[in-house]
C-alpha cells in the first residue's frame, strides 16, 4: 500500500510581506517620534513653549528677581536708609542718616538751580552727545521701586553708553535724585517740571482753596463764584490737579528737550519717550536704530517708531523680526515711542490745539492733532515683539489692593531670558506687515478734565520759552 502524502501548505508570502512592511513602518515612525521628542526637548530646554504669557505664575520673590540681575547692577536696587527730620540740620546718628527734608521754598530754589545749570553727568567719561545719538526721556513721579528696575534694564542695554538719559521729574525727592545721580553707564541729565502740585500745593496749578469742586453744578459754581466757574469740561466737571499735571508735564518736557536745552540744540536723531514704570529689553536701542535705518525704504510716511505694545502674550519666535505699519493710536502706541525734530516741529506748530483740546491725557491730545491738525498724520512702525514693557501695577488711573511690582517684573525678566536664550534678540533684519485699515479711525470725543482756562494758558505758554 502506498503511503499517502499529506500536502504541506506553502506560506502566504504576500501577507508576510505586508506584515513586515507594517512592522518596519511602525518601527520607523516610533524611532522618528522618539528622535523628534529628544530634539525638541534639547532645543526648547529653556522653556516648555516658545510662547510665554505674562499671566503665567512664576517665582516672583525679591531674591529670585535679584538673581536675574547681574551683581554689578545690584547697587541700583539697594535702598538707602534715611531718617527724615523737618526742623533741624542733618546730623549723623549711628548707621542711619538724620536728614533734613527741604521745605517748599527750598525745593523751588533747587529746581531753579538744576534747570538753569543743565548739567550733563558723565559727559567727561562718555563724551558729548552726538547729533544722531538716541535721547531717552523718562517721565518720573514718585514710584522709585519701578524706577530702580527701569534703570537696571537700561544699564544692560547694548549701546546705552552712546545715549543721553534725561529724567524729567514732577516731584523733588532726594532719594530719587541720589538714584539717578548714581548712574554710571551713560550720560545723564535731570530736569524738573517747575509748575508741580508739590511746589504749588495751595494755588494753581495745584489745588487752590477757591477752586470749584469737581462735581459741583455750573449754576451753583457761578453763585459760589469759585475759580473757573464758567468753564467746566465737556462732561460738566471741574479740574482735578492730579490729572491735569500729567499732560502739563509731558508737554513741558517735550518742549524743554527739543527747544530749550543747550545740549540738544543741534540734535537731529530720535527722542525716545519712556516712563518710570517701563522696562526695556537688551536690544531696544539696536532695534530702534535698525527700524530708523529701514524706515525710509519700508515706510516713508512713518514719523513715529514704537517699541512697546500692550499685549498679554509675547511670541518671539513668530514676531522677532516683524514690524507693523499702522496709524498711531494713543491707546496702543503710547509706550516706548520715538520721533525726531522734524515730527516735533509739526506737533508744536499745532500746539494750541493740543492745549485747548478737552482731554487731560497727553496721548489722546496728540492723536487729536494727528486727526485734526497735522499736515502729515501720525503713522508708526511698531515692533510685534515688544522691547518696552509696562511693569506698573498702580498709578494715577489704576488703584489696586496689591501694588507690589515683583509679579510683573519677574514675568518680564523670564520673557526676556527666553527670547535671549532662543536667539530671538538682535535680529539681522526686519520684515513688514501692514495693519488692516478696513475700519477708519473714528474721531473720538475727549475724556474731559481739561476745561479750565488756566490750564489752557499754562500749556500754551510752555511753547514760548526759548534757549
Amino acid at each position: 500500500m502506498r503511503s499517502r502524502r499529506i500536502p504541506i501548505p506553502l506560506p502566504n508570502t504576500g501577507a508576510m510581506s505586508r506584515r513586515r512592511n507594517t512592522y518596519c513602518i511602525r518601527t520607523t515612525l516610533l524611532l522618528f517620534l522618539v528622535a523628534f521628542i529628544v530634539i525638541q526637548f534639547h532645543f526648547f530646554n529653556y522653556s516648555d513653549t516658545r510662547e510665554t504669557s505674562l499671566s503665567d505664575i512664576g517665582n516672583d520673590s525679591a531674591a529670585a528677581i535679584l538673581s536675574m540681575v547681574p551683581s554689578v547692577f545690584h547697587k541700583f536696587l539697594t535702598t538707602k536708609s534715611r531718617n527724615y527730620t523737618y526742623g533741624q540740620n542733618g546730623t549723623q546718628n549711628g548707621s542711619i542718616e538724620q536728614y533734613h527734608y527741604p521745605n517748599i521754598s527750598e525745593i523751588r530754589k533747587m529746581i531753579v538751580k538744576y534747570n538753569e545749570a543743565q548739567m550733563v553727568i558723565n559727559e567727561d567719561i562718555f563724551g558729548p552727545l552726538q547729533n544722531d545719538s538716541v535721547i531717552i526721556v523718562v517721565q518720573v513721579h514718585t514710584r522709585i521701586t519701578y524706577l530702580r528696575h527701569l534703570i537696571v534694564s537700561l544699564a544692560q542695554a547694548k549701546d546705552i553708553s552712546r545715549a543721553l538719559l534725561v529724567f524729567s521729574h514732577d516731584f523733588y525727592d532726594e532719594d530719587i535724585n541720589d538714584l539717578v545721580q548714581s548712574i554710571d553707564f551713560c550720560k545723564v541729565m535731570q530736569i524738573f517740571y517747575p509748575y508741580s502740585i508739590q511746589t504749588h500745593p495751595n494755588e494753581f496749578p495745584g489745588v487752590d482753596p477757591d477752586d470749584c469742586p469737581r462735581d459741583i453744578k455750573k449754576d451753583q459754581a457761578i453763585i459760589r463764584k469759585c475759580n473757573n466757574a464758567l468753564y467746566p469740561d465737556l462732561y460738566g466737571h471741574y479740574r482735578e490737579a492730579a490729572f491735569t499735571q500729567t499732560k502739563h508735564h509731558w508737554w513741558w518736557k517735550a518742549n524743554r528737550v527739543f527747544d530749550q536745552l543747550e545740549v540738544t540744540r543741534h540734535h537731529t536723531g530720535l527722542v525716545l519717550f519712556l516712563e518710570e514704570d517701563h522696562y526695556v529689553a537688551e536690544d531696544f536701542i539696536y532695534l530702534l536704530e535698525l527700524m530708523q535705518k529701514r524706515a525710509a525704504e519700508l515706510c516713508p510716511k512713518c514719523n513715529i517708531l514704537s517699541l512697546g505694545t500692550y499685549l498679554k502674550t509675547f511670541n518671539y519666535y513668530t514676531y522677532n523680526s516683524k514690524v507693523e505699519i499702522t496709524p498711531w493710536i494713543s491707546s496702543k502706541h503710547n509706550m516706548g515711542f520715538a520721533f525726531n525734530r522734524t515730527t516735533w516741529k509739526e506737533v508744536v506748530h499745532c500746539g494750541e490745539q493740543f492745549c485747548l483740546y478737552d482731554d487731560y491725557n497727553w496721548d489722546w491730545s496728540l492723536q487729536h492733532l494727528s486727526q485734526q491738525c497735522l499736515e502729515h498724520k501720525l503713522h508708526t512702525m511698531v515692533v510685534k515683539g515688544p522691547r518696552v514693557f509696562h511693569i506698573g501695577e498702580c498709578g494715577v488711573h489704576h488703584k489696586k489692593k496689591n501694588c507690589e511690582s515683583n509679579r510683573v517684573i519677574s514675568k518680564v525678566q523670564q520673557v526676556l531670558k527666553i527670547a535671549k536664550n532662543s536667539g530671538q534678540m538682535f535680529p539681522k533684519s526686519i520684515t513688514v506687515t501692514v495693519a488692516s485699515l478696513l475700519k477708519k479711525t473714528k474721531l473720538r470725543k475727549g475724556n474731559g478734565g481739561w476745561g479750565d482756562k488756566r490750564d489752557h494758558m499754562l500749556c500754551v505758554n510752555m511753547t514760548l520759552a526759548t534757549r
